[in-house]
């Protein structure tokens, strides 16, 4: 008896065979996809969906006619930016505040983990611990009240120890040349303790066998944080700080917004704060979209550049 020899066309083809590999993963791993579907649409509605709405930084948006059918004005708001007088007194301390925190912030977390890393007793690492990590889950309403407390010209704790030593209270908020260091050490004091636990973590997955081999050799204490602990968390020191770059000119402007007054204007006005007055405040919307759409591209720039730079030199980055 003959059998059938199928033709041509009706053999699977390679594009019929990926779509049933794909078919057959979904059914295997549909578990997992359900988890991950809040997510997934929490960025689709919330992150990529509004992103239709930048191209009124393209146009004259009036809200009476909608973004399709206002009028299209090409570069003319980013124009506007890049000729204003102020766009470098903020482009300045956009930059100048955020590598002000990542010199700071990248290396304070690291310190801090070494050190508990090196505390014996697991009862007084874990209080204190819990006590680096507590200021993380203040709000910022609150830490920025907690800065006034201490800060405030009339009753604050530091000038009253200043006068109680013969001294005269000082009105830090109204000098300008304090404001970054009030924003990004007090940044510091929330922050450390949270960021520090990712660092414990990695530092707790090195093989114990590494130190005693260390330890055996004769390294002193120091040597085995240097050798052995370090290489360790250079993954996740290159990954935090790949991610820290990439926001470097995201400034959040609740916080400056707090601590801005008229005096430290000149050191305080970021181009988060500015891109809020301009757009909420002075209902300029279009505008206020090129400022935030000019430094979103620079944010993905630096984290192409920063990334690339990671994987040739390192090879860890995040793709």
């Amino acid at each position: 008896m003959d059998v059938p020899i199928k033709s041509t066309t009706e053999r699977t083809s390679p594009r019929t065979g990926k779509f049933t590999d794909v078919k057959r993963q979904l059914k295997r791993n549909i578990g997992l996809y359900m988890i991950i579907s809040p997510a997934v649409l929490y960025f689709l509605i919330w992150h990529y969906w509004p992103m239709y709405g930048v191209q009124i930084a393209f146009k004259d948006f009036m809200p009476g006619v909608g973004i399709w059918n206002s009028p299209w004005t090409g570069f003319e708001h980013f124009e506007r930016l890049f000729n204003a007088y102020y766009f470098w007194t903020i482009l300045k301390n956009t930059l100048g505040i955020s590598v002000y925190g990542l010199l700071i912030g990248i290396p304070a977390p690291i310190l801090l983990a070494l050190l508990f890393n090196e505390i014996r007793s697991k009862k007084f690492r874990s209080f204190a611990q819990t006590l680096s990590y507590a200021p993380h889950f203040i709000s910022v309403v609150v830490a920025v009240g907690i800065l006034f407390f201490f800060i405030s010209p009339t009753n604050g704790v530091i000038n009253s120890v200043l006068v109680w030593l013969g001294g005269e209270p000082k009105d830090f908020l109204a000098e300008p040349s304090s404001f970054w260091h009030l924003y990004v050490w007090s940044g510091i004091w929330q922050g450390i303790g949270w960021s520090s636990l990712i660092y414990s973590a990695a530092i707790s997955g090195i093989s114990p066998d590494l130190y005693e081999a260390a330890y055996m050799d004769g390294a002193s204490k120091l040597r085995r944080i240097w050798h052995v602990t370090l290489p360790g968390i250079v993954p996740t020191i290159v990954i935090l700080s790949i991610l820290s770059a990439g926001g470097l000119m995201s400034v959040g402007f609740e916080k400056i917004l707090l601590m801005q007054n008229a005096m430290n204007l000149e050191t305080s006005e970021v181009i988060s704060t500015y891109m809020y007055k301009s757009g909420l405040l002075n209902t300029q919307y279009s505008f206020s979209a090129a400022v935030g759409l000019f430094n979103n591209i620079i944010n993905f720039f630096i984290l192409l550049v920063v990334n690339a730079v990671a994987r040739k030199v390192g090879e860890t980055s995040l793709w």
